[in-house]
């Protein structure tokens, strides 16, 4: 299928499509609203306030900061809320990408009978969703996912989701970002996105600084096959653990692996907004950037891992 929605060589906002050079200082996966704890046997309230108010105090205080653009990479099933998304973009000027596709296996809303449908079933829906928008609301995705895994290995119904984000991404051009939790699992989900025929040159790795991922060599083996190893829970993590992905991210960059890192911070829970104590959206500007910054990491690595990465990502291209 093609549409005139589908803009080859720009990005696709909430607002509509910009060009790449339009984005700038980028968080690649964020959360403005989810909710996680609705789900059976999960009994906390993870996820976002659903407060438009706090919300846009939150993302504000991103663009203050010197933030232009977020990856939301909250998906249909988890809160997902489109026209939210364009009222928060429209008050604050922040660009905003939308995810789509389905999560990871605990979190697939019954309805959408993942077990029971083919993969060219499933790819059709996010399909429609890149190319018409979602539902009637006009608003279109402009990135898969985040798609993932709900533990170190990828189950039947989540390689079927996989398969179907792969064949989704072939058709329309949007790049590929996942939920990978657990070493080896990354390597898994690019093993199935590279047997669809996708260029993993447009696959994001995501939670490469999760406790369970820190290791140099499947970091190192992610960036070796031509992916993005996304460095997203900064701030998020105790101090011994933030200072080991803060020594492996200094390896790769010291490796020359610059032009695959992107740096992101997750906000996913209430605990993670300013006005709760967390450290909200800014963290990475305000403490993370001068802390690389310190330890002698240049202005033009910076400005790759937070500009140059995230606007060749979010470009749509197809091949």
């Amino acid at each position: 299928m093609n549409s005139t929605s589908i803009r080859e060589g720009l990005i696709q906002t909430v607002r509509g499509p910009i060009r790449p050079d339009q984005l700038g200082m980028t968080l690649p996966h964020e959360h403005l609203y989810d909710q996680l704890w609705e789900i059976p046997g999960r009994n906390d309230y993870a996820g976002q306030i659903d407060d438009d108010e706090v919300v846009y105090e939150e993302v504000l205080a991103y663009r203050n900061a010197g933030g232009q653009s977020i990856v939301e990479c909250t998906v249909r099933g988890i809160g997902r809320s489109p026209e939210k998304l364009v009222r928060i973009s429209e008050r604050t000027g922040v660009h905003i990408v939308m995810g789509c596709g389905w999560y990871r296996e605990p979190y697939y809303p019954p309805g959408d009978l993942i077990d029971r449908r083919s993969v060219d079933d499933l790819a059709r829906e996010i399909i429609a969703e890149i190319e018409h928008g979602v539902a009637s609301s006009g608003i279109y995705p402009g990135i898969i996912g985040e798609v993932g895994t709900d533990k170190s290995w990828v189950s039947a119904q989540e390689e079927r989701v996989h398969r179907a984000a792969a064949r989704a991404h072939l058709a329309t051009g949007l790049a590929l970002t996942t939920h990978s939790i657990g070493k080896p699992v990354g390597l898994t989900e690019l093993d199935i996105f590279e047997d669809e025929g996708v260029d993993l040159r447009r696959v994001i790795i995501g939670h490469c600084d999760h406790a369970f991922c820190l290791s140099l060599e499947y970091q190192r083996e992610i960036l070796k096959r031509g992916a993005y190893a996304q460095f997203d829970s900064v701030g998020n993590k105790p101090p011994e653990l933030e200072e080991r992905a803060f020594q492996l991210l200094l390896k790769h960059l010291e490796a020359g692996y610059a032009d695959q890192l992107l740096l992101s911070q997750d906000v996913c829970k209430v605990q993670h907004f300013r006005c709760l104590g967390g450290n909200g959206f800014t963290y990475v500007l305000e403490t993370f950037l001068p802390k690389l910054r310190k330890a002698g990491v240049s202005e033009d690595l910076i400005q790759k891992m937070t500009i140059e990465n995230p606007k060749r990502i979010l470009t749509i291209m197809r091949y």
